[in-house]
């Protein structure tokens, strides 16, 4: 069954989190609810999350804009059109080309759509996408959390949400990726409300200004 999130449920969930675990709530008590962070489910937001993949969202963003000002909307049509030069102008490091441009040539050859993927299971979500070159589990994660609206997982490739939880949780700093699942687990089938939560705290401890 697919479970999503949307503005009629967010803060009922976020409730129901609260009502089960003291640290969540303090989160809301003290920096009030997280925003819904979403997406639409296009190729554009798909391009941004492979730039944002293992870099500062600054340095995700400075590069998005780049590009947005070369080239506009973001499409397979006009990624493919740009040479390697333009490409490195728009801050994308030689593996995030092969990336970009190996999604483009997915999405026009149709081994995959992204409308159908709305359709499909996390899980089935997951097995469709990891099939593509530069496409891994933290990207999959945040396309399912974001665009898809999903309501859970769990993406332990994130630092900052690892860092969140280790801080709100009073965590042993070199816990493992099992035990920080097992923490995670009572937050089942809610944890990208928990995750949003945890994020939430961890940008507002650091006063972060984010950017769209």
């Amino acid at each position: 069954m697919i479970q999503q999130f949307d503005e009629n449920n967010f803060h009922r969930f976020c409730d129901l989190l609260t009502q089960k675990d003291k640290d969540l709530r303090n989160i809301i008590r003290q920096h009030g609810y997280p925003p819904m962070w979403t997406r639409p489910n296009t190729f554009q937001t798909l391009i941004l999350t492979i730039l944002e993949q293992q870099v500062s969202l600054a340095a995700a963003y400075a590069a998005f804009k780049k590009l947005k000002e070369r080239i506009g909307y973001v499409t397979p049509q006009k990624i493919l059109q740009l040479s390697d030069e333009e490409m490195r102008a728009c801050y994308f490091t030689r593996q995030k080309m092969g990336y970009a441009r190996h999604l483009a040539e997915a999405i026009i050859s149709k081994q995959i759509s992204l409308k159908k993927l709305s359709l499909l299971p996390d899980e089935e979500v997951r097995t469709k996408m990891i099939q593509l070159k530069g496409i891994g589990h933290w990207t999959i994660d945040v396309y399912l959390m974001h665009a898809l609206q999903r309501t859970d997982l769990f993406p332990l490739g994130d630092i900052a949400l690892v860092n969140s939880l280790k801080e709100n949780k009073r965590l042993h700093p070199h816990i493992t990726k099992e035990e920080m699942l097992s923490v995670a687990e009572p937050w089942r089938p809610y944890r990208t409300i928990a995750s949003m939560i945890l994020w939430h705290s961890y940008i507002k401890k650091r006063n972060i200004k984010l950017q769209e």
